[in-house]
């Protein structure tokens, strides 16, 4: 079931990464996370990875050196997954979805200021890199949020139901199949 669906969310992840949407608010870090909780070591660090690159193959590369940052991030965020999946309470989803929105802001943000010429290579440049990166940052905390709750949610949900009993119908006292 989990493999299922591992395939739905990736592929609403893409889709949501190709449509309009406001700055970071996409579920990537949701899926990874999701991925690093519930499916295998190997598939769940393929499934993230792979929707980054097939929507940016559409929507263009970048700076090479800076997808290697933002890719790391989100495998970074897989691995969070991994703790994640040890027990998937709330308090500890939640906090996982705070922690992969810090690491995703200050790794991505760190490695704008050193990888381009945005911003001075000084200690107020790398000030400036993260404090011009607040609506953004507040755009991906608010994503993470909404999207882990969606993907979390969602297959709580559909375990939850796939283990309730169908109640058998009958007539005349004889059970119709």
């Amino acid at each position: 079931m989990a493999l299922v669906a591992g395939i739905i969310f990736a592929f609403l992840t893409l889709v949501l990464r190709l449509e309009p949407h406001s700055p970071n608010f996409v579920p990537v870090a949701a899926l990874a996370l999701w991925a690093g909780a519930y499916l295998p070591r190997k598939i769940g660090f393929v499934f993230p990875l792979a929707v980054m690159f097939v929507s940016d193959a559409f929507i263009g590369f970048y700076d090479w050196r800076l997808m290697i940052v933002v890719y790391a991030s989100f495998a970074a965020i897989i691995a969070v997954g991994w703790w994640v999946g040890k027990d998937k309470s709330l308090g500890r989803i939640f906090l996982a979805s705070l922690a992969g929105s810090v690491l995703f802001y200050l790794a991505t943000n760190f490695g704008v200021w050193a990888l381009s010429s945005w911003y001075p290579k000084t200690a107020g440049g790398l000030a400036d890199a993260y404090l011009l990166a607040i609506p953004f940052f507040r755009n991906t905390l608010a994503g993470d949020l909404f999207f882990n709750g969606v993907f979390f949610g969602s297959y709580a949900l559909a375990l939850f139901l796939s283990r309730l009993k169908t109640p058998e119908i009958s007539y005349a006292g004889r059970p119709i199949r």
